[in-house]
C-alpha cells in the first residue's frame, strides 16, 4: 500500500473531474469456482485499488463532491472470521491508511445510497464486469440489471482514464518490479524450451515464479509452439527442434501493478535462416517504434509504421510485393500482422479495459479504424508523459487466414500466396516490452530481458 497521502490527492484530483453529486466505487466480492467455499483467488477491482488501495473483499468506496467527504463501507470481522483468518484490523483503522476517517457496515451504502437519491444528487457509478457487481448495483440504486451499463457517468469514466493514464513514480516503480519478474519467467522459459519437453512444464514453472516473487501472472500464460493463434493457452504440445515457441507472460507485484512480455525463442536454442529472417523483421519493428516513442506521437502512428516495417521485410523475402505504402494503406499487411501495436498498462494488463477500450485508447481527435487488423489496435491516441505501453509487433502464419484470402483472390497485387503457403506451420513470432513515455522520449521498463538472436541463443546455451 502507499502512503495515505497518495490515496488521498488521487481522490481529490478526481473531485476536479466531476462536477457535482457522490461517486461511488465498488470493490470486489469474493467468487467460488465450485462450491461456495471454495473461492478464486481474490482480486480486488483496479479503480477501487487506485483510489481507496483496501485489497479486501466486500468493500465499498464514495466520494461525496459537494460536502468533500470520502467514506468507506465495510464491515468488521466477528468471532467466526477470527477463528478461520485470524485477528484482523478494524474497518476504521484499515481506512485511515489511506486517509479515511469515515466508515459505516456495508448494509449501510443502501440507505446512503437511497437517501442521496431522494435529494436529487446525481450518483456516478462505471459499467460493471462482473454479474454479482451488477446484482449489487440493481439493489443500491434501483435500476434494472439490462439499463444499469447505459446510464454509467461518463463523466466519471473519463476523469479515472485521465488520472489513470499518468502514471507516478511509485506506479512506474512497481511496474519496474513487476518487468524483473518477468525477466526470471521469461529467461527460464528460453532455458527450458528444448525438444521434448512439453509445454505445460514450461507454463508451470513460470507461473510458479510470478506466484514466489510477488503476485500471481496478470494474465494466463500464452505458451505455445503454435504461436500463430494469438492468444494460444493451450499448453498441451510436445517441443520438436526446427519449432519455434512464443511465450507471453508477466507477473503482478504484491500491489497488483503488471508486466506483459513476450519473447519467440527457437525450440533447442538455435535459429535456423528461415527462422532468423522472419525474427529479425519482427525485432527491427520492435526495436524502431521504441526509438520513435516520445510524447505528441499517436499509437497509431507507431503501429502503421511497424507495418510498414514488416510489410517491407516480407517484401525482401518474396512474401509480399508491390507498392508497400499502398499495401499498408489498403491492409495486405494484416494477413501477417493482425493485431495491434500494443495497448496501456498498469493496475490491469490491458489497463483500464472494462472502463471501455474505445474510452481508454481513442478520444474525439484519433477515432478506431475499422479495417481488418489495424480495428484490434487497442491504443491510438498520442502519448503524453507518463504513459506506460507494450509495443508488441509479430509476424504470423495462420492457415486458415491464408487459405480464406487466397480463395478470395484477396490482395493479390501485394501477395505472394504461393511462398506464403510454404511458411505454414512455421507459426508466430512476437517480440514485446513494456514502454514508459517520458518528458523527451521513452524508456524501456525493467531489467532487459533477452531478445537479439545472440543474447537468445546464448541463453539458451545453458538449458534447464
Amino acid at each position: 500500500m502507499f502512503d495515505a497521502k497518495v490515496y488521498t490527492d488521487r481522490r481529490n484530483r478526481l473531485r476536479g473531474e466531476v462536477k457535482n453529486g457522490i461517486i461511488l466505487i465498488l470493490g470486489n466480492t469474493e467468487a467460488s469456482f465450485n462450491y461456495p467455499a471454495n473461492t478464486y483467488h481474490f482480486r480486488q477491482d483496479s479503480s477501487f485499488l487506485y483510489f481507496f488501495g483496501m485489497d479486501h473483499p466486500d468493500l465499498a468506496g464514495v466520494l461525496d463532491i459537494d460536502e468533500n467527504k470520502d467514506y468507506i463501507f465495510g464491515n468488521d470481522v466477528d468471532i467466526d472470521d477470527i477463528i478461520w483468518m485470524g485477528p484482523q484490523p478494524m474497518m476504521k483503522d484499515r481506512a485511515a491508511e489511506v486517509g479515511v476517517s469515515n466508515t459505516a457496515p456495508l448494509k449501510d451504502l443502501l440507505d446512503f445510497v437511497k437517501a442521496a437519491k431522494s435529494k436529487g444528487r446525481k450518483i456516478h457509478f462505471v459499467t460493471p464486469y462482473r454479474g454479482e457487481t451488477y446484482m449489487q448495483m440493481e439493489q443500491l440504486l434501483g435500476i434494472p440489471f439490462a439499463e444499469i451499463a447505459g446510464l454509467a457517468s461518463m463523466e466519471l469514466v473519463k476523469g479515472i482514464i485521465k488520472l489513470r493514464s499518468v502514471k507516478d513514480q511509485f506506479e512506474i516503480a512497481e511496474i519496474e518490479k513487476a518487468v524483473d519478474i518477468a525477466y526470471e519467467m521469461h529467461t527460464t522459459s528460453m532455458r527450458m524450451a528444448m525438444p521434448g519437453r512439453i509445454e505445460r512444464e514450461i507454463a508451470g514453472t513460470i507461473e510458479g515464479i510470478s506466484l514466489a516473487k510477488g503476485g500471481p501472472v496478470s494474465f494466463p500464460i500464452i505458451l505455445s509452439v503454435n504461436g500463430e493463434t494469438l492468444h494460444n493457452h493451450y499448453h498441451g504440445n510436445v517441443l520438436e527442434a526446427g519449432r519455434m515457441m512464443v511465450t507471453d507472460a508477466g507477473a503482478e507485484t504484491t500491489m497488483h501493478y503488471s508486466s506483459d512480455i513476450t519473447r519467440t525463442v527457437p525450440v533447442g536454442g538455435k535459429f535456423n535462416q528461415r527462422q532468423k529472417d522472419i525474427y529479425e523483421i519482427v525485432l527491427a519493428a520492435n526495436l524502431k517504434t521504441i526509438e520513435a516513442t516520445r510524447p505528441g506521437i499517436s499509437n497509431r502512428e507507431l503501429h502503421l509504421m511497424a507495418a510498414h516495417i514488416i510489410a517491407s521485410g516480407l517484401k525482401d523475402l518474396g512474401l509480399m510485393k508491390g507498392n508497400i505504402d499502398d499495401a499498408v494503406k489498403e491492409g495486405a499487411h494484416a494477413m501477417f500482422f493482425p493485431h495491434g501495436l500494443g495497448h496501456m498498462m498498469g493496475l490491469d494488463v490491458h489497463d483500464m479495459e472494462g472502463l471501455g477500450e474505445n474510452n481508454v485508447g481513442y478520444n474525439e481527435e484519433i477515432k478506431r479504424s475499422t479495417q481488418f487488423g489495424t480495428a484490434f489496435l487497442r491504443l491510438g491516441k498520442k502519448h503524453q508523459p507518463g504513459y506506460v505501453f507494450t509495443i508488441e509487433p509479430g509476424i504470423y502464419f495462420i492457415p486458415a487466414l491464408i487459405k480464406k484470402w487466397k480463395a478470395e483472390k484477396k490482395f493479390t497485387d501485394f501477395i505472394n500466396f504461393e511462398k506464403a503457403e510454404s511458411y505454414i506451420g512455421f507459426g508466430g513470432i512476437r517480440i514485446e516490452d513494456d514502454i514508459l513515455v517520458t518528458d523527451t522520449g521513452y524508456r524501456v521498463l525493467g531489467k532487459p530481458i533477452p531478445k537479439t538472436v545472440k543474447e537468445i541463443e546464448d541463453t539458451m546455451a545453458n538449458p534447464l
